[in-house]
């Protein structure tokens, strides 16, 4: 199919700035639905459209038009660019602006990655007439619970400063194109990603010279806001879910920093959503990625070529969607399940009807052990058999040395991320190791996972870490899933409460979503300490502002885990039993 290509058209806002826009349009001899794409990252930018994107040419080739969009104050659209802020109002316009194009049939949907992900939830809580559907891929809805901080209320260090490196860096090209910056800036720049250990090891992390000079809303939008208070809410798209009208085709990765809020998106909008089109037109599709690596292909684990998005087709999946909610093609999701997700450990793709699986057994694995759980060769057992007797482990909780992150769910372009072998950890004394026997048989384990835990600290404010990892015959010790709970958030992320020293506290970390089977002669293994950093920032001890501190404020903590009869800690797991299906 032939196709013209309009660069740098100017779409103009409520406000008369004006947004530069690529149009790539097919010549059928009449109008066509169209798909948008409202980026901050430069749109000639082609690596922007990769990761788990449809094909643009695919989509042009089907009838499809794509639009491509820079977001206000990036690259040659006007305005100043201060992230979140004004993508409701840019979103709707920009729509608005399409369906009174003559080549525009009125169906408009949006696909994208990441911030590209974000913009879609801004604008489809708008409510704007012509938004039929969005594809949200490895991104938020609640920007407070990612990417910011966390389901815990843990400042997401890691991912905030690779995130704002990256826009300073725009920010700087930008000026050097206008001729008001200048070179050496993006040379320091480029000098500090790739120096990302000091990057986030500078205190106070509100006081980074690169954040003052370059970006300046992240303390009046971020760092200063600790809390989940107004300002949170008011970007949230899920507070305004009940204004949201049209289905999603929500994305992830089971070791990307916005898996959490990929599933919650999902769950939020089937019982929340605002007609029942949004509510039942929701689907998932859940690979075995990280926010930089969709191939499925890691140093320490490699998932096999079917892993990769395009063994899985999502530019089928994306034309799929899209034909029924923009051409209104009833039988066109026929063949695609509403739940797509890739089973680690056995390594397969598989459809389901809904998540959680309809069929989960939420079992509990209780911490046990007669001694000291410290490291890897401590005496920490998991068991699904209730203890027969209390025991107290400790360690000290030192944020001057804390607890590295060894990959998982951290964004930065450098360094590993994903499936990483957790041995290197496992090795220190603030690190309890609580490990099930070698296993007989496998155990699927696929759905949300959450730690109980009856924890007391000698501070008034510390972090407890939750992971669980599955270990190898080989030894290596693979990281599925993790999270973290800031204390003062134990009971609400809006109305933050300190401890009281010695006080037993019953908390409740989530650790999100997994899909893995443990198979036959492998171990379930559950780690637990106080800090995973640089994924999330350091919990100074103090109560205080922690973006706000220097290093030298910070306070050694002596944390306690509880478990036993009095105190039943334990990690749920979704595990799944099936009968094997009969030929």
């Amino acid at each position: 199919m032939r196709y013209s290509v309009s660069v740098d058209v100017p779409v103009p806002m409520r406000d008369g700035a004006e947004l530069a826009t690529d149009i790539w349009l097919p010549q059928t001899g009449g109008p066509v639905p169209v798909l948008l794409v409202r980026n901050p990252y430069g749109k000639h930018v082609l690596a922007n459209y990769g990761f788990t994107s449809p094909n643009i040419f695919t989509l042009v080739e089907n009838g499809y038009a794509v639009v491509v969009q820079e977001c206000r104050g990036t690259f040659n659209s006007a305005g100043d660019h201060t992230p979140h802020v004004n993508e409701s109002a840019d979103g709707a316009d920009t729509v608005t602006w399409l369906t009174g194009q003559d080549w525009c049939d009125g169906n408009i949907g949006t696909w994208g990655v990441s911030y590209l992900g974000m913009v879609q939830w801004q604008v489809a809580a708008t409510g704007v007439p012509g938004l039929k559907a969005i594809a949200p891929a490895i991104t938020s809805a609640d920007l407070y619970r990612a990417p910011y901080y966390s389901p815990g209320g843990a400042f997401s260090l890691d991912t905030i400063l690779t995130f704002t490196s990256l826009m300073s860096a725009n920010d700087v090209t930008r000026r050097l194109r206008s001729g008001k910056g200048e070179a050496a800036d993006l040379v320091g720049l480029g000098e500090a990603l790739n120096d990302m250990d000091a990057l986030v090891a500078a205190t106070p992390t509100a006081e980074h010279p690169l954040l003052a000079k370059y970006l300046p809303w992240i303390f009046d939008q971020a760092m200063d806001h600790p809390d989940r208070d107004d300002v949170w809410q008011e970007l949230s798209a899920l507070d305004r879910a009940a204004s949201i009208t049209v289905p999603a085709l929500n994305i992830g990765g089971w070791y990307d920093p916005f898996l959490g809020e990929t599933i919650h998106a999902y769950a939020e909008m089937k019982q929340r959503g605002g007609t029942a089109e949004a509510r039942e037109g929701q689907r998932l599709i859940i690979g075995p990625w990280s926010h930089t690596t969709v191939s499925g292909v890691f140093p320490d684990r490699s998932f096999g070529i079917g892993a990769s998005p395009e063994a899985a087709d999502m530019t089928g999946a994306h034309l799929a969607f899209f034909d029924r909610w923009l051409r209104g093609r009833k039988d066109a999701l026929d063949s695609m399940a509403p739940v797509r997700i890739f089973v680690m450990g056995i390594d397969q793709w598989r459809d389901e009807q809904g998540w959680p699986l309809p069929d989960t057994r939420y079992i509990p694995y209780f911490l046990d052990g007669s001694g000291p759980a410290n490291t890897a060769v401590g005496s920490g057992s998991l068991t699904s058999d209730k203890p027969e007797s209390n025991f107290t482990d400790a360690y000290l909780y030192d944020p001057h040395r804390p607890v590295p992150t060894l990959g998982g769910s951290v964004m930065r372009p450098t360094g590993f991320n994903g499936p990483t072998d957790q041995r290197p950890v496992q090795s220190r004394d603030d690190v309890l190791c609580f490990s099930s026997g070698v296993l007989d048989e496998a155990v699927e384990v696929t759905g949300p996972v959450s730690a109980t835990l009856f924890v007391s600290s000698s501070v008034v404010d510390t972090d407890f870490t939750v992971k669980l990892v599955d270990v190898h015959p080989d030894g290596r010790a693979i990281n599925l899933c993790d999270g973290i709970q800031r204390m003062r958030y134990r009971d609400s992320l809006e109305k933050p409460e300190l401890m009281e020293p010695g006080v037993v506290y019953e908390i409740t970390v989530d650790l999100l979503a997994t899909s893995n089977v443990f198979l036959p002669g492998h171990r379930i293994l559950v780690e637990i300490s106080s800090s995973n950093f640089p994924r999330f920032d350091r919990n100074s001890g103090t109560g205080g502002v922690i973006t706000r501190e220097h290093e030298s404020e910070m306070a050694v903590a002596l944390n306690r885990i509880h478990h036993g009869p009095s105190y039943p800690s334990r990690v749920t797991l979704p595990v799944i039993i099936r009968e094997p299906t009969q030929e």
